[in-house]
């Protein structure tokens, strides 16, 4: 997943979750006639293994098909995608139907955790038997994520401020307009950026509205009271449980956000002034150096004061060295091998796509895929040579390697025991990349002072702490969205109510009413269930901690790298070799020794931190 963490990404994990997002053959589906004896383990046995050897059969094919499509997007592969996605999400209803008939049965653990998952393998079920709605739905899918794919704005007569930026055809993609949220520091510039890109949102809004209509129907046949519902009960824990504990968690990291929301304001104020940043407001959207204000780094020069050392610039140590995308992607692969890891095989290299094609559109967001469920594994991302992502490149990989770990397990086992194991092992990955490893590999000469700690922790938070509320309030959204807690009409303001109470971020202006601005986020249109971005952002730091307690680390928790160490690597992959044969719980306790998500550690890599901000802090008004 690309480092916005969001902007975040799609990833294909194998037969279990190319199943979770489409499906195949119905072949193995063999309804129960009323009259029919009562389903019996050796039927629910008998039944797991079709499945596992349909799944098998079929993924790669719905894998090579989603990979084509997103490589080479125009209105052929979009049709091939539709129907890929049509046949996979039939499978996938008949197979979670058919599930729930052997879920009360006392099973086997291996087998009853079979049938969970492939109760709960659909992102978005479609009603069993009904063919005209799961052609519906797998169109609708298809066209949106090929409309955010293709999305750009154009900007039209003399009061444009972008035409400067524009291509020849006068129109700005989305890594174009992202360039200029990066690094324009006029209001006016980002302002127009900003709408331009949620342009792309409005015409999907009531096909989102009516996927929602399909996926909840196809939810309720399953026995769920609606798709957030289904969602939530992917945890190994009850859905309402599983509300209040991210709720619990969102409560131990609250007050480090808020110290930090304040103290970003605060510099805001500073450089816009008061009638663009007013002190007792949220922070405008568009002025956070992010497309969706979810990280906050390419702020850093406007918010951290002079007087604190920066520590070093990664991007223009990259540049300095000559960096190309394949020398970030060859130093991220020397990481894992550092760690005892068998290099990546050479068709890693000959099939991934790592620049963005000058001939053709293509999803650039950055996702990890292994399209044979067993050793062709790839990233797709339009590589810059800058930190972020330098960063994204580790995290990639660390999908990558995950993916080749678990895949000796059995079909329905290659995945991970929560969808945010994934996302925090690459970003625990990126942890690793301190001043101390930088200069291992050659591309920092001399360790920053330590008085450099607090810029380098200011830094990071502005990623990985501003991230954790956005990445709850997605989910919330869409769990209001599936409920009918929130309809069409209110969906834009839903969002952006959401925003405020979370996130303390605003709309920058008032929003039209067509507007559609959650469909400006790939994740929406794609229907990436975005819950396993803020749990991977609390698993990340208990990864880390765990390594580094392995490791003999005795310093502060930020600045320990796991790069090189054996042991580390032996004691990770046999936890990633678990897949999702396993609880979560479990496989969290194998390798941190505690079976439940923790905050504590994340509170203890930012203390210093939290502490100056505090200080900064003492004579403001936080709070919005």
């Amino acid at each position: 997943m690309k480092r916005q963490l969001g902007n975040a990404s799609l990833i294909v994990l194998g037969a279990a979750a190319i199943f979770a997002i489409s499906a195949c053959d119905t072949s193995v589906n063999v309804e129960m006639d009323k009259e029919e004896a009562a389903p019996t383990v050796a039927d629910a046995t008998a039944f797991v293994a079709r499945a596992e050897e349909t799944l098998a059969r079929e993924s790669e094919a719905a894998a090579r098909t989603a990979w084509v499509n997103a490589n080479f997007i125009s209105y052929d592969t979009n049709w091939l995608a539709a129907k890929s996605s049509e046949k996979m999400t039939t499978l996938g209803v008949d197979l979670a139907q058919e599930a729930s008939t052997y879920r009360d049965l006392d099973l086997p653990d291996d087998v009853a955790r079979k049938i969970k998952l492939l109760r709960l393998g659909l992102t978005l079920p479609a009603p069993q038997g009904d063919t005209k709605a799961t052609a519906e739905l797998a169109q609708i899918t298809t066209d949106l994520e090929a409309s955010y794919g293709k999305g750009k704005y154009c900007p039209e007569g003399d009061g444009s401020l972008l035409q400067s930026y524009a291509r020849e055809d006068g129109c700005l993609s989305l890594t174009e307009l992202e360039a200029v949220i990066t690094s324009s520091r006029n209001p006016g510039e980002l302002l127009e950026a900003w709408e331009g890109w949620r342009t792309v949102s409005v015409p999907m809004a009531p096909k989102y509205a009516r996927m929602v209509e399909i996926a909840n129907a196809g939810a309720e046949g399953l026995g769920f009271a609606d798709v957030g519902a289904m969602w939530r009960s992917n945890y190994d824990m009850e859905a309402d449980a599983f509300a209040e504990d991210v709720d619990r968690l969102w409560g131990e990291v609250k007050p480090l956000y808020n110290a930090l929301q304040c103290h970003v304001r605060a510099k805001l104020n500073e450089t816009y002034g008061n009638d663009v940043v007013p002190l007792d407001q949220p922070i405008p959207a568009h002025l956070l150096g992010n497309m969706w204000a979810q990280q906050w780094g390419n702020i850093y020069d406007l918010v951290a004061p002079d007087t604190m050392a920066s520590g070093y610039d990664l991007t223009a140590l990259l540049n300095a060295k000559g960096y190309d995308a394949m020398d970030m992607v060859k130093t991220a692969e020397t990481f894992f091998t550092s760690l005892g890891f068998d290099a990546l095989p050479e068709t890693f290299y000959e099939r991934s796509l790592f620049l963005k094609p000058a001939d053709r559109d293509v999803v650039c967001h950055a996702s990890a895929w292994n399209l044979d469920d067993k050793d062709d594994i790839r990233i797709k991302m339009c590589i810059k040579v800058d930190a972020e992502d330098f960063q994204t490149v580790h995290h990639e990989i660390g999908h990558n390697i995950y993916q080749r770990a678990y895949s000796i397990q059995d079909p329905l086992f290659r995945g991970d025991p929560n969808d945010g194991f994934h996302e925090a092992i690459g970003d625990m990955i990126a942890l690793s990349i301190t001043p101390g490893y930088l200069q291992e590999i050659g591309l920092l000469e001399t360790l920053p002072p330590e008085d450099a700690d607090l810029g380098i922790l200011l830094r990071q938070a502005m990623d990985k702490v501003a991230f954790l509320p956005f990445g709850l309030m997605v989910d919330k959204w869409r769990w209001q969205v599936f409920s009918g807690e929130l309809t069409p009409a209110d969906y834009n303001a839903g969002w952006w109510k959401l925003r405020e109470e979370y996130q303390g971020v605003g709309a920058p202006d008032t929003r039209p009413v067509d507007a559609f601005d959650p469909g400006a986020k790939f994740h929406i249109p794609g229907n990436t269930p975005y819950m396993r971005y803020f749990l991977a952002h609390i698993f990340q730091f208990q990864f880390q901690k765990a390594a580094c307690d392995l490791a003999g680390w005795e310093g502060p928790l930020h600045r320990c790298s796991i790069y090189g160490n054996e042991a580390v690597g032996e004691k990770f992959n046999e936890m990633m070799e678990m897949g999702a044969s396993h609880t979560w719980q479990e496989a969290l306790a194998a390798f941190t020794g505690k079976g439940e998500a923790d905050a504590t550690a994340i509170q203890s890599y930012f203390a210093p931190l939290k502490t100056w901000l505090d200080e900064q802090n003492a004579d403001r008004s936080c709070g919005w």
